[in-house]
Parts: C-alpha cells; structure tokens; sequence
C-alpha cells in the first residue's frame, strides 16, 4: 500500500512545480505597471543616443554612395505652388511662391529605434549632406526665415530623408511678343544640380511627371494673365565640367485682353470714327475740319506712346502696333483728304473768277443817250439833295488839300449803269450843284468814278468804260474817293430818276456758288468706312483664331 501511493504523490509535486514556473515566466514577460512608466521616461534620452549614433563618424561632405555605397545619389523631387505671381512683361520675369520637396536615400544614417521617422528640425540640416540644388532660370531666390528657418528636416529609419523649404523664386520667362496682347507663354522653371554632374547624381519626379507639381486653383489667379496647366520634362545639358541633368517646368499663360481693349483698341476705333465725321461738314468749314484732323492725329500719337509703357522695347511690332499704325494711317489720310478737298476747290473757284471776268470783257455795252437837262436829274426826290451833299463834301476836302487836277486832255465816255438805271453827266452835277468849283471839277470826279473796278458779285455792279485819255490826276481821286465814289455807284441806281434807255444786251450772270459737298467727300463717306471695318473683320478674325501660344521646348 505504501509503495503504491508514492508514485502519486511524485506526479503532484511535479505538476505543482511546473505550474509554479509557468506563473514566474509569464510575470517576467510582462511586468509591473510602473516598470513601462519608467521605459517612456527614457525615450528622449534614446532618440539623443541615436542622433549621436548617427552622426558619429559621419562626414557631410561626401554625398551618399560615393566610394562603396553605391554609383549614383538619386534625389526625388517635387513642387507645390502656394502662390503665382506676379508675370512681369517689361522685365520678362515671374515670381512664385512654392514648397521645394527633396527627398534620397542616405544609408550612413539608418538606425534601429522605437519610431518609424524622426521629425527634425533645420538646425539637423547643416550636420548632413544634402544636395546642390539651384535654379538655373532664377533671377532671385529667397528662402523664408520668419520667424524661424522655414525648412523641413525627416529622416526614415530606413535612412531615407525628407527635406522640404518655402521659397519665393523670380525666374526669367523669355517672350515672343509679336502677337501681343493675344499672345501666351510657357514660362520654364528649371532646377538641377550645381556640382555634380549625372555619373554622380541625378533627378527624378517624386509622383512621376503628371502629378509631381501641384498648383491649387486659388493659387493660380492672376491680374492679366490666365494659367492654363504646366508640362514637366527633363534634359541633359553639357558643359565643360560635364553632363547635367536639368528638371523642367513649364507654366502655360494666356494674356487677358480686357484691359488693352479699353485702353487702346476701343479708343483708337473711336478716334478713327471720329476723325470720318469730318466728311459730312461743309467744305466753307475750315476751321471745323482742320481742328477735326489735329486733334485726332495727335489723340493717336499719344495712344500709341501710352501704348508701348507696358511692354519691353523689342525691335519687332506687335499685333497691337500694327493696328495703332493702320488706325494712324486712316486719321491721317483723313486729314489729307481735307487738304485735297480745299486744294480743288480752291482751283474750281479760281477757274470760275477768271471765267467770268473773261466774259464780262467780252460783253458789248450799249451806248446811252447823254442828258441834257440838268433840272430833271438831281430835283426830283430828296435822295437827289443826299447825293449832292456827299459829292459836294467830297469835292471840298479834296480841295482843301491844295490838289488841283488839270483836265485839259479829259474826256468821258458813257456811263452804263448794270441795273438798268439812268446816265449822270459832268454837266448835270455841276449845274445842280451849289458847289464853288467849276463844272471840270464834276467832271473829273465822276470820271475817276467810272475808272474803279467793278464791285464782288454780291453787290449791285457799276459799269463803265474811261477814256485811254484820263489825266494823271484821276487815280489820286480814285484813292481818295474810294470808298464815298463806292456809296454813289450803288446809291445813284435808286436815286436818279431820270428816264434813260436801259441796256439793248442783258450782262451775264453772276459766278456759280462753290459751297455744298465736294465730289472727294462723297467718296470718302463710304470708302473709308468700309475699308476700315474689313480691317478690322480680317485683323479680329486672324489673330482670334490663330494658335499664338508659345510652344515650350519639351514639345517642339
């Protein structure tokens, strides 16, 4: 009985003791609470260790994989555009805001720790190596520093790193304004390395090419230009130090037109009207149509100058040139045409004086009987006692000049009066009148009288014919009695009553009027309007539908 219970009893202890040690591992395995407190509490004290670790023996001036790490460091980039803006035509140049994202593989700093990344700040940065990247098209570049270094600094345990900055880059962006202002661009930016050529580094897009550079919708609106979309690309330029890779991006921009068709081709369109209106003023209206033609002329001139403020001094025209330089052209053909039209008419008007003085010379006048009787002539009305007093004062200022006029070899011929009226003779004007001088007096008066020229076709016309025998004394009355022989020609017609024989040949009529609308002008109404709007239909529908944006280099 004894020997049976022993066995037992063995078996028991035996199970108690493994159970005992099962309970004491799985006590060791997991630990007391206040043990992982006490873990945490070391962590930073850990990632120090491993920063240290890291940088213990680490040489920043070798790039990763040179020697025995591998041939070619390759840096993944990417672009995230915060701001674009503004696009500078004088200068050629834009300015962005972006995100400059670099990441390589550098396996000098994988390490072993609890965290997947460390997260580091920009003071890591200038204790690893990183790449020489520069801007081969920039004309500035500023690296933000407000309020501190704005740099991102990862690194994976894997020993892959992220390095990120914001930027604000003013890069150059060659244009070809000849199709100005409905012209576009594709502005490049372009990045690579400084030092190291191709055998030692090169570039690759993050995302691929499509999805590499982001640009947000309100980061693209801009003033005058609209951004179209951006092609990425990359090339190989050789130089003396060797072969570069070059990354490329290019930014498509279209110009905006509103504001140059307010400022310019809506202004010039309505100079151009406005100078046409001039056809439809009379051509008597000089004044009127010359300051029509100035005032449009110098209008373009100014157009064109403010014009040319907003654009670059290239040595091409531009599409918007051009069409200032043909509106030029027909403001100022509008003020040659003025010229031309007063020029012909001058010419016309010229033509008919001659012709008519021609045939006034040519025009046979019929003698008219003399009147012998002095009492019927200057006795009838009170205008004949007006007429005598003019004369008589007339006469008595001459002498009172101490002139005396010899008329010994004097004669008067008849006297035709173009209205029909009656003769006045040398004997009737001295008999009536109570004058002191003598009869011959009278008679030279009336003799220089007959001898002035004939009076414009708008006043009544005194004809008369002197003989080739007048004193020498006659013109110095003319000159002296110019204006009062004058008011006696048109004042004798209607105050003279005596009865005289009218003219047997009627006189020709007077010159035709020159005014109304010139033959030029007539023309000018419908030939420059129409040559002006198939300008413009032509112009608006060639530059309208044709491709002018720029082709980038990537797909020519």
């Amino acid at each position: 009985m004894v020997s049976a219970k022993e066995p037992a009893i063995a078996m028991s202890s035996g199970l108690s003791i493994a159970l005992l040690h099962c309970l004491c591992l799985a006590t060791c395995l997991t630990g007391p609470p206040g043990q992982i407190k006490k873990e945490e509490k070391l962590w930073p004290e850990n990632f120090t260790s491993i920063l240290n670790s890291l940088l213990d023996g680490y040489d920043n001036r070798l790039r990763p994989g040179f020697g025995g790490y591998g041939p070619v460091t390759e840096v993944k980039t990417d672009i995230y555009v915060t701001s674009f803006g503004p696009v500078s035509d004088v200068e050629m140049e834009y300015t962005m805001d972006v995100f400059f994202r670099q990441t390589w593989v550098d396996k000098r700093l994988k390490y072993d720790g609890p965290i997947e990344i460390l997260r580091l700040n920009n003071l890591m940065v200038s204790k690893v190596w990183t790449p020489d990247t520069f801007f081969r098209n920039g004309k500035k570049s500023v690296a933000h520093n407000m309020t501190a270094p704005n740099k991102l600094f990862r690194i994976m345990r894997n020993g892959t790193i992220l390095y990120t900055m914001r930027l604000t880059i003013s890069a150059e962006c060659p244009m070809r304004l000849v199709d100005f202002p409905m012209d576009g661009h594709a502005c490049p930016l372009k990045f690579g390395s400084y030092a190291y050529p191709k055998s030692e580094m090169i570039y690759t897009w993050t995302k691929g090419p499509e999805k590499s550079v982001e640009v947000p919708e309100e980061s693209s609106s801009l003033v005058q230009y609209d951004l179209l979309g951006h092609t990425v690309s990359s090339e190989t330029i050789k130089s003396i130090t060797g072969e570069y890779i070059v990354m490329t991006v290019y930014f498509h921009l279209r110009r905006k037109m509103g504001y140059f068709m307010i400022q310019t081709y809506i202004p010039c369109i309505m100079t151009v009207i406005l100078s046409q209106v001039s056809f439809w003023i009379n051509k008597e209206s000089v004044p009127a149509r010359t300051v029509f033609g100035i005032t449009t002329v110098l209008t373009m001139t100014t157009l064109s100058i403010s014009a040319r403020h907003s654009l670059p001094k290239v040595s091409y025209a531009t599409a918007m040139d051009w069409f200032i330089a043909v509106c030029f052209a027909f403001v100022f053909s509008a003020l040659i045409e003025f010229a031309a039209v007063n020029y012909f008419t001058n010419i016309q008007m010229e033509k008919a004086k001659r012709k008519t003085v021609k045939s006034l010379l040519e025009f046979p006048v019929a003698p008219v009987q003399r009147k012998r009787s002095t009492e019927e002539t200057f006795t009838s009305t009170d205008a004949n006692s007006n007429v005598r007093k003019r004369t008589n004062a007339t006469v008595q200022s001459e002498a009172d000049g101490g002139s005396r006029i010899d008329t010994r070899h004097s004669s008067v011929q008849p006297l035709s009066v173009a209205q029909g009226s009656s003769d006045i003779t040398p004997h009737s004007l001295s008999a009536s009148s109570p004058n002191p001088f003598t009869r011959i007096n009278a008679s030279e008066t009336l003799s220089s009288a007959r001898a002035t020229p004939p009076a414009p076709p708008s006043t009544p016309i005194l004809t008369g014919f002197v003989s080739q025998h007048a004193t020498a004394g006659s013109p110095s009355i003319q000159h002296l009695l110019g204006s009062r022989l004058e008011q006696i020609q048109t004042t004798t017609p209607n105050t003279l009553g005596a009865s005289a024989k009218p003219s047997a040949v009627t006189p020709p009529p007077p010159p035709a009027s020159h005014s109304g609308t010139s033959k030029i002008d007539k023309y000018a109404r419908i030939l420059f309007p129409v040559t002006f709007g198939a300008f413009n239909m032509v112009y608006w529908v060639v530059y309208l539908s044709k491709d002018t944006m720029e082709k980038s280099e990537s797909l020519m």
